[in-house]
């Protein structure tokens, strides 16, 4: 049997190998890794990549889970599942069935070229929370920083913010460390240039 960190360290290294082969630098920042996280999804690799951010916050005492709607849907939920917490997206769109008041912030889509509104009804979000916020990427850090300012307006507490890549060059960390000291990412992009994705060791 491989052990459970010896597991881990293979689906790191295979999310890795799927970002250098399948992922693409589109210029200004952007990477593209639809096949692999927004817009088609591996549920195996997505499963792997909940354990091992449960494995990251499991001293945490998070009592639920946040993201954004789309793509921190999916591992949001896998993280939900190895942890066993309830997941609460933010919506972009407010449906009928959501009813004022609602905790709403604005954040910059970079892939979208503007701004969205997030928001996140009451009825799920509430002052005794202790919130564990995850997301596909890391980069400006706006829209997850965003995501706290709805957990602050809910008087409840971030202790932890977990995203699949992190854009080091973009230093949005620096942003969020203010907020979060305990932040992880299962993969760290150093730089994007010439065409090139440049991973971390």
């Amino acid at each position: 049997m491989i052990p459970r960190i010896a597991k881990e360290k293979i689906a790191l290294e295979e999310l890795k190998r799927r970002i250098l082969a399948e992922g693409r630098n589109l210029g200004g920042g952007i990477l593209k890794i639809d096949s692999i996280l927004n817009h088609q999804m591996d549920p195996v690799l997505m499963a792997e990549m909940g354990r091992e951010f449960a494995r990251r916050f499991e001293h945490s005492g998070a009592t639920r889970i946040l993201t954004a709607e789309v793509s921190g849907i999916g591992p949001a939920l896998a993280t939900g599942i190895a942890m066993k917490l309830p997941v609460v997206y933010a919506r972009k769109r407010k449906p009928i069935t959501m009813k004022e008041p609602v905790y709403v912030e604005t954040a910059p889509s970079p892939t979208k070229g503007g701004d969205v509104l997030l928001m996140v009804s009451p009825e799920f979000l509430h002052a005794d929370d202790r919130v564990l916020i995850i997301d596909d990427f890391l980069a400006s850090g706006k829209t997850l920083e965003a995501l706290v300012h709805i957990v602050k307006q809910a008087g409840a507490e971030v202790v932890g913010i977990g995203t699949v890549v992190e854009k080091a060059f973009e230093s949005g960390r620096e942003i969020l460390s203010d907020h979060c000291p305990h932040i992880e990412s299962l993969v760290i992009v150093k730089a994007m240039v010439n065409g090139e994705i440049i991973l971390e060791d």
